[in-house]
């Protein structure tokens, strides 16, 4: 193996254990019952609200707690490569228990080596719903900026 091989493969170890540390460092809730279609709908329409309050055309997705595909919305106009993204932040933040914004601040302080775990979207706007204290699914967001997408899943959630 050459050197330059076994210290990227070190790196990645040392990035990825530095991840896991800090998750583990949180106290990371259970899983729930999964989002009934109803409730999921309910998220959904909270999300769309706030982003026509702010003339904001985005998808949103809501999923399951093994990240499946409970309901799924998009406004008109919104950007066609929203569509995957939102679903795939989403079963980020249900999977991973977290929100995506997590992603996106542990490479920025540990290097890029956190993408490489399955499922990584390291931009914010999927968040875990809760219910009870346990994540019974997550929204996901996508067609502004992540801090928007972020913002229009947050109000979805609240509205919940």
């Amino acid at each position: 193996m050459s050197g330059v091989k076994r210290v990227t493969q070190a790196l990645c170890v040392v990035s990825l254990a530095l991840f896991a540390g800090q998750a583990s460092a949180q106290d990371r809730p259970g899983y729930g019952p999964s989002i009934s279609v109803a409730a999921a709908k309910k998220v959904a329409a909270g999300v769309i609200a706030e982003c026509q309050k702010n003339k904001w055309n985005v998808a949103v997705a809501i999923v399951d707690t093994a990240g499946g595909l409970v309901y799924y919305e998009r406004m008109e106009d919104t950007q066609s490569a929203s569509f995957d993204i939102a679903i795939m932040k989403a079963k980020a933040a249900a999977t991973y228990r977290r929100p995506t914004r997590a992603f996106a601040d542990v490479i920025a302080k540990s290097g890029p080596a956190v993408m490489t775990l399955p499922g990584v979207v390291a931009s914010p706007g999927g968040v875990p719903i809760f219910v009870g204290g346990k994540v019974i699914g997550a929204a996901g967001v996508s067609g502004v900026t992540g801090d928007q997408d972020e913002q229009c899943s947050k109000a979805g959630i609240a509205g919940m």
